[in-house]
């Protein structure tokens, strides 16, 4: 069967689904890495600033790049994105490591902001709401990357050779994925960075707003299970795998819910779920509840980042350095709440620095209003 046939919405599906897939594997074998370099978690610590940091750098010049050349050339070098995964694998100390993860991050941000402008063009070419469902792809990539880590670790599998194995068929994938994907044309003329607007600065706030709600999740909810509701050891991480499973069928949902009540409704109800969620997993601080309220809290959120990025990228002929600003301001919020939360429960306690991420929904939800998502 010839990748082609598979069509531009397939092609880019699997790209998505592939990106979750690759960079979540890397991370998963954080702990393999660690032993094996002998890392105390202050050194770790350092090492792994080296992903945001080249992500964080690389997306504005992704941006520019896909006015240029368009964004298919950027997708079809895909195969060189996912490859890098394996060199935190050949890292021999904390330096190698850092300066292996600052290209993994550079090579994902490259790969983001191309992947999302070429979504944005074959949402164009087929006249079809998507851009919810590609994220829902990426989603269930990460989950399947980090699920088959998890095989691989417990087999006793070293890093080095499962992430050139993950890295060598992904690349091939990634290659015959290319064939499919629709010929966007650049415009050298077109202004390479995003012009500042109250538009732009309020979808950067949702999209803020969004990540940084999904990171606290990321690294807090398994710590609240254990710590505030007494969580046995097995049943904290449960939180994270309803949230990821609330998001990503939320996501596959999110294009026809958009389609029927209008995305900035879809914004506003979602972040308002999300806010109820977490205030329920909050207020009522047991396992089984904690656990319904981060489900709950993971649906409302699955289609905020997805339509703040979709707003921004059809607005105007140049999708790339809209993206790029609106998924850099996200990701700043995704790395700096986790460390945010954790000050504030250092002060106060763990519940009370939980409800920030609450108002910073009720945000995302006012924010929607000034965004004009469609």
């Amino acid at each position: 069967m010839r990748t082609a046939a598979l069509g531009p919405r397939a092609s880019i599906t699997g790209v998505f689904f592939l990106n979750g897939l690759c960079f979540s594997a890397w991370y998963a074998r954080v702990p393999a890495i660690q032993q094996q370099l002998e890392l105390s978690p202050g050194e770790l610590g350092i090492a792994l600033f080296g992903a945001p940091a080249g992500l964080l750098a690389a997306q504005p010049l992704a941006g520019a790049l896909t006015v240029r050349h368009g964004s298919r050339p950027l997708v079809a070098a895909a195969p060189l994105y996912v490859i890098a995964v394996v060199l935190p694998a050949l890292a021999v100390d904390m330096v190698t490591l850092l300066l292996a993860l600052v290209v993994v991050g550079a090579a994902n941000g490259v790969l983001d902001i191309a992947m999302n402008a070429q979504g944005v063009a074959v949402e164009r070419t087929l006249a079809t709401r998507l851009f919810s469902s590609l994220h829902a792809a990426m989603s269930f990539g990460v989950l399947a990357g980090a699920g088959s880590a998890a095989a691989v670790a417990a087999a006793g599998i070293d890093p080095l050779p499962h992430l050139a194995v993950d890295g060598a068929v992904s690349a091939a994938l990634a290659a015959l994925l290319a064939r499919g994907l629709v010929r966007d044309e650049g415009r050298p003329e077109g202004p390479r960075f995003a012009r500042p607007s109250r538009r732009l600065a309020a979808l950067g706030v949702i999209a803020f707003c969004a990540l940084m709600a999904e990171g606290s999740v990321f690294d807090w909810s398994g710590v609240y299970l254990a710590d505030e509701t007494g969580a046995a050891a097995g049943a904290a991480p449960l939180a994270l795998t309803a949230f990821s499973l609330t998001m990503g069928v939320g996501r596959l949902v999110g294009d026809g819910l958009a389609e029927r009540i209008g995305p900035g409704t879809a914004v506003r109800g979602g972040a308002l779920i999300a806010a109820l969620g977490l205030g329920l997993a909050l207020a009522f601080p047991e396992p089984v509840v904690a656990i319904a309220g981060f489900a709950v809290m993971g649906a409302g959120l699955s289609v905020l980042f997805p339509l703040a990025l979709r707003a921004a990228g059809i607005h105007g002929e140049g999708a790339g350095p809209a993206l790029a600003a609106v998924s850099t301001v996200g990701y700043v919020g995704f790395l700096a709440g986790p460390l945010l939360i954790g000050s504030l429960a250092e002060a106060s306690s763990l519940r009370a620095a939980l409800a920030l991420v609450c108002g910073l929904c009720l945000v995302a939800a006012v924010s929607a209003r000034r965004a004009r998502l469609e």
